[in-house]
């Protein structure tokens, strides 16, 4: 992994970057394969949805209570590391469960803990960043490599193994989570008194509310293609292997972009980079489900990956580094992640769900480019003045 920059030393550098790697890779073996798993050992398509909800659940519920415990007792890198490993404890619970009930403890238990960490990790990569919080992207970025090994080294795995072996594997990438935040960094130390009138003050900003209805609506608009792109690429005709191409594509571009996001975040606003990505959503979704059979017009569509996540992704650490700074910025940033990933992720699932049983595929991506488009509104509108500075004023 590359030097950081020169207020960052390499050691540190890589005990952030180590730490995105495995957290990201667990989600390139969970996200394509885990559903497999779950129908090797006999579930229904019922309650293989159902399991998989959970992880929507605890994405809301965890990150706000890990939070809340960080906030308050300024230990964010013990409640990471107790959070790693109980999270790889709990998911030992898998190999000696049996049967619906007790998997759906398992997955309760394993994902509340996972889904817990995240937040608190990013507070503290920002403080260890500084005044260089432009180079974020390029710590983030190993998230996405891991997320890439893992899809093609387990895929490739699966060819030779049953999948059978899936549990062994991921405990194996959740031991590396544990034990990549054993690694001495710096945490934030805020002594302040904490008050709720102080962060309700905050979410009543005019600003923030914008910010955090538009990153709502903007995982809304994913629901079709987390859910739905692969069943509706084999619906088109597109292999198994270009589907996972395309996947693999967008993951890519996203990786590109963080390399140039520092270069991105000195010329240009937040609000201009927010209001760029949104179009570029908009645009993505729309081309997906208007010429789906055109490879070609899908290959530049994947390409958007890099703005309709990498970018936003971005701008959203930043902006709430920002917006929340001092002693609310861990519940800041677990509030982020439930608004969008959580609630507008499965707003998003199930909207899309409903949809496809009177829509074809197709026209759930053209939803989702119209959602895309109320998000665009909110950020043109809301995001003023603001949101305007860029990362390195």
């Amino acid at each position: 992994m590359q030097k950081g920059s020169s207020s960052l030393s390499s050691p540190v550098y890589f005990f952030l970057s180590n730490f995105y790697f495995w957290y990201f890779a667990l989600l390139g073996g969970l996200a394509p394969y885990w559903s497999l798993y779950l129908e090797s050992l006999g579930f229904s398509h019922l309650e293989i949805g159902q399991l998989m909800a959970i992880l929507m659940i605890t994405k809301v519920l965890a990150p706000n209570l890990w939070s809340w415990l960080g906030d308050r007792s300024n230990r964010r890198l013990s409640l990471v590391r107790w959070g790693s490993f109980l999270g790889c404890a709990c998911f030992g619970l898998f190999f000696v469960s049996s049967g619906f009930w007790l998997f759906a403890l398992a997955m309760l238990l394993f994902s509340f803990f996972w889904n817990a960490v995240l937040p608190q990790y990013e507070v503290i990569t920002m403080f260890n960043l500084k005044n260089d919080k432009s180079r974020y992207g390029h710590i983030r970025l190993w998230g996405s490599i891991g997320f890439i090994v893992a899809v093609f080294l387990l895929g490739a795995l699966f060819d030779y193994i049953p999948i059978a072996y899936l549990p062994f594997c991921l405990f194996v990438i959740l031991s590396g989570i544990w034990l990549s935040a054993l690694a001495p960094v710096q945490e934030p130390r805020h002594f302040a008194q904490h008050s709720l009138s102080g962060l309700l003050g905050v979410l009543r900003s005019k600003v923030v509310i914008a910010f955090f209805v538009a990153n709502l609506l903007l995982q809304i608009s994913h629901g079709a293609y987390y859910t739905f792109f692969s069943i509706y690429m084999e619906e088109i005709g597109y292999s198994r292997v270009a589907t996972g191409l395309l996947w693999a594509e967008g993951v890519i571009a996203e990786v590109v972009l963080f390399l140039i996001m520092p270069r991105l975040f000195a010329r240009y606003t937040l609000r201009f980079l927010m209001i760029a990505a949104l179009a570029i959503t908009g645009f993505r979704w729309l081309i997906t489900g208007w010429t789906g059979d055109s490879l070609p017009l899908l290959v530049l569509a994947q390409l958007g990956h890099a703005a309709s996540f990498g970018l936003t992704h971005a701008i959203a650490i930043y902006f709430v580094n920002k917006a929340f700074m001092g002693v609310h910025e861990g519940q800041g940033q677990a509030l982020y992640s439930a608004a969008s990933f959580g609630f507008g992720g499965a707003i998003g699932a199930f909207a899309c769900g409903y949809l496809a049983t009177v829509f074809p595929l197709a026209a759930l991506f053209l939803f989702s480019a119209l959602v895309s488009v109320v998000a665009l509104w909110i950020a043109w509108a809301g995001f003023y003045p603001e949101f305007s500075d860029s990362v390195q004023r």
